[in-house]
Order: structure tokens, then C-alpha cells, then sequence
């Protein structure tokens, strides 16, 4: 997978914002001197936010594309165009306006101990507002664009026109926005757990209190809703950049995805992709996506794919710190996801062997079709769906910290006893604690799970 020579002269790495607990992410786009596509809505009279659902199908049915409204050389009249084409999303969005003023006061003047997170779109910070109708003050995230650079007043553009029409249970929600002179300012719920990427790789407490075998299923399954819900149309919405940054967790561990910026509506009719610039974070981006530029849902299954396999091993997508051959994730790891017994010598250690075996056979089955070269060969998201809603009650604990007992069907260790579908004799615990000692118990788990 890589860039053509042409297309390697074009590319350059940038710094873009995924979400307020982040720190800046490398970013590979082609360079923006090419004009561009801009998503517009038309005819609808400004009203509050819903609490019911809307269906991309509704969402994109009153969507216009306005084309070559602006070039990102930011010259010439390109600006004037950009600011009419501002006001007519604003006018169509479900969102709350919200002056400068307010949202300064919100944050406490923007202090230094207000941010939550810095990146490439600018300051996220933790803000109180105060909720209309008397119901009190309410814990919101303020997103200040840096006021500078054309691309992220288009990301501004689609936050407000994707997220502002909407609404689901794990997209996170638009609350307002403020567009006043040169501030542009988003308002979102605010999401107590921060980011998935910062518990599975940067948390301070990541090696001590790490995610559960379950609530990195629940997660996975909540945010493939969320994809399938923005593919579920006739014209689907491409998120474009999945990836756990993107992905926050409110105070139940629920799976919201947020940042749409990169966001772009499918093909329509009998067009069976969208060509546009490429963009997208490396390690996550689909190999079609990074060749062509050709966009499909199926993109966004591969991305899905990336993050499931860093779910179960708890490696980075990307990490140039590992060994030469271990620093891509999926070129790294491919081979062991249909391999039963090689796959727990992938998990990741700090589960300790507290993870269904058969759910995780299946989680693995599952990344290894969405990871496939071939788009066609990988799985909607609906069925991505169907595929994990089993897996979140699977009870056949496997413990990497003891070998195991199948007489009867039943896998015993110190602390549980699990029924699995098969057989085997009782093994010695192991006395070693360290990395070959935890390979020898992984082949144990491998014999016992070896017909499941």
C-alpha cells in the first residue's frame, strides 16, 4: 500500500484535531491547491434540536452540492462566497447560536485550566452553560477554530451540517455553535471518559486499570452502530476517519463518534464511489481510499477494521517504536487473525487472559473480512452489527494467568469455572511469570479452544 510517484509529490503530513483529550495527530492529505466539493442545505427554516432520530436517508435528500465555491489559496472572492455559503448552513441546522460572549463567559475567558485538549483545529475547552427554560447549567466541550487556514473553516462547515441534522444515540450531539466576525466555535455534549485512543494508549492508569474484555465489546459494538447508522441510506454518509481518537466514552463507557469534518455524502444513482482528495489518518485509511481516491462505505469498514484489531491487541494502528515488522498493525497481525492457536499470542497482555475465547475467535474473524483488500469482500456495517450483538454475553472466560481444566466441558482456574465446547485434561498451573511462561499458557487455552 502507498502513494504513486505523482501522488507522492502531493502529499504532505498535516496536524488535524480528533477529538478535546487528544494531542496533535499525524494527518496525510494531498496538498490543497485542487478546488473541492462543499456540502450545502437549502429551504428549511431554522428549529430546535429534535430528540427524535432523523435517517441520513432525510438528511441527505436536502443537500445540494455547491461546486467550486472556493479554492483553499483563500484569494480573490473565494471568501465572500464562503461566508454566504456559511449562512445558509447555519440557517438549516437543528443547533442553538450562541454568541462569543456566552461562550467566553462559559469557559472562564478560555482559561488555560478550562482546555481539555489541543490539536490541529484548535482548543477544546470544558465549559458550564446555562440551559434554557430554567433546567440549570449543563458540562459542555467548546471547540475554538484557530483562525487561520481555510481547511478548518470547511471542517467547521460540515461539524455544523452533518452533526446539526443528525441525531443517534452514538454520534455525539451538536449543541450550538457561534459564528461571529472571525470566531468559529462548536458546542458538544460533554463526553466524561474522553477518547478510546487515550484508554487503550495513553491513560496514566492504562497498565493498572485497563478496558475489560467486555468494555471493549460494548464500545466496538456501539460504534458500529454508529457507522451503520450513517450508511443506512440509499445515499450514505461517509465518515471518512475513523479511529479511536474519534470515538469518546460518556461516563457509562458508551461509544460516541465526533468529529465530522472530514465527513462527505456516498455516490448516488448507479455511481458506485466518490472521488475526492485524499484524506484520512495513515494506519487507518482504506489501501483503495490511499491508491484512488476513490470513497466508498467500505472505506469506512476497513478503518472499523483497523480499530477492532487495536481493541483486541492493544498495539497502535501505527507505532514506530515497535520492531521494523511490527510497526503496522494490520500488515503485522493479518496472518494471525484466522490462526486459532497464533491469535492468543496476540492479545492483548494486559486483559490477562479475561476475555471470552469464542468472542474473541469471532472478534477476530470479523476484523480479518473488514481488513480485506478487496471492498467488496468486506462486510456492511449492518452486519458488522449483527456479528458483535452476540458477542457481548459470552461467559467462557479464558485466564492466561493459569492452564486449564476440560474434563467434561469445563475450564477451571483459581478463581472461575467456565463451560467451553470441548475437551482436554488438566494441566499443572504454571509457575513462570514471565514471557515464556505466558506463551506456554496460551498454547494450553489454544488446545482446550481448539474445536470451538
Amino acid at each position: 500500500m502507498g502513494f504513486s510517484k505523482d501522488q507522492r509529490a502531493e502529499v504532505e503530513e498535516d496536524k488535524m484535531c480528533s477529538c478535546w483529550e487528544g494531542s496533535l495527530i499525524s494527518f496525510w492529505t494531498r496538498s490543497c491547491k485542487e478546488e473541492t466539493v462543499v456540502e450545502a442545505s437549502k429551504g428549511a427554516k431554522p428549529v430546535r434540536t429534535q430528540s427524535q432520530p432523523q435517517s441520513p436517508a432525510s438528511f441527505s435528500r436536502r443537500n445540494v452540492s455547491v461546486q467550486r465555491v472556493f479554492s483553499d489559496s483563500g484569494k480573490g472572492g473565494s471568501i465572500p462566497l464562503m461566508q454566504e455559503l456559511e449562512k445558509e448552513l447555519i440557517q438549516n441546522s437543528n443547533v442553538r447560536f450562541f454568541t462569543y460572549n456566552e461562550l467566553k463567559a462559559a469557559t472562564r475567558n478560555f482559561r488555560a485550566d478550562s482546555a481539555l485538549g489541543q490539536g490541529g483545529f484548535g482548543v477544546v475547552y470544558k465549559g458550564w452553560i446555562d440551559e434554557m427554560e430554567g433546567a440549570g447549567f449543563k458540562v459542555v466541550a467548546v471547540k475554538v477554530l484557530n483562525q487561520e487556514g481555510l481547511q478548518g473553516h470547511r471542517e467547521w462547515l460540515a461539524e455544523v451540517n452533518y452533526l446539526g441534522q443528525l441525531h443517534h444515540a452514538h454520534l455525539v450531539k451538536l449543541m450550538g455553535y457561534s459564528c461571529e466576525d472571525e470566531h468559529r466555535l462548536l458546542v458538544y455534549e460533554y463526553m466524561a471518559r474522553g477518547s478510546l485512543e487515550n484508554h487503550l494508549f495513553r491513560s496514566k492508569q492504562q497498565a493498572a486499570l485497563p478496558l475489560s474484555w467486555g468494555t471493549r465489546m460494548s464500545i466496538a459494538l456501539g460504534a458500529a452502530k454508529g457507522l451503520a447508522f450513517l450508511h443506512g441510506s440509499e445515499r450514505p454518509v461517509i465518515y471518512r476517519d475513523f479511529k479511536t481518537s474519534n470515538i469518546l466514552l460518556d461516563s457509562d463507557y458508551t461509544a460516541k463518534l465526533s468529529d465530522f469534518g472530514l465527513a462527505k455524502d456516498g455516490p448516488e444513482g448507479d455511481k458506485t464511489h466518490v472521488s475526492t482528495r485524499i484524506m484520512g489518518t495513515y494506519g487507518y485509511a482504506a489501501p483503495e481510499y490511499v491508491m484512488t481516491g476513490h470513497l466508498t462505505a467500505r472505506s469506512d469498514v476497513y478503518s472499523f477494521g483497523v480499530v477492532l484489531l487495536e481493541l483486541l491487541t492493544g498495539r497502535r494502528s501505527m507505532d514506530k517504536k515497535r520492531p521494523a515488522g511490527e510497526q503496522n498493525l494490520v500488515e503485522w497481525a493479518y496472518s494471525y487473525l484466522r490462526d486459532k492457536r497464533r491469535l492468543l499470542q496476540i492479545v492483548d497482555p494486559r486483559l490477562d487472559g479475561q476475555y471470552s475465547v469464542r468472542g474473541l475467535q469471532k472478534a477476530a474473524s470479523l476484523a480479518y473480512h473488514c481488513l480485506s483488500h478487496n471492498p467488496k469482500a468486506r462486510p456492511l456495517m449492518s452486519d458488522v452489527v449483527e456479528t458483535l450483538e452476540p458477542l457481548q454475553n459470552m461467559r467462557d472466560m479464558a485466564n492466561a494467568s493459569y492452564t486449564y481444566v476440560a474434563g467434561n466441558g469445563v475450564v477451571e482456574n483459581a478463581n472461575q469455572q467456565v463451560r467451553l465446547n470441548g475437551s482436554s485434561v488438566r494441566q499443572p498451573e504454571t509457575s513462570q511469570s514471565n514471557g515464556n511462561g505466558q506463551i506456554q499458557t496460551i498454547a494450553s487455552v489454544a488446545d482446550a479452544t481448539k474445536n470451538i
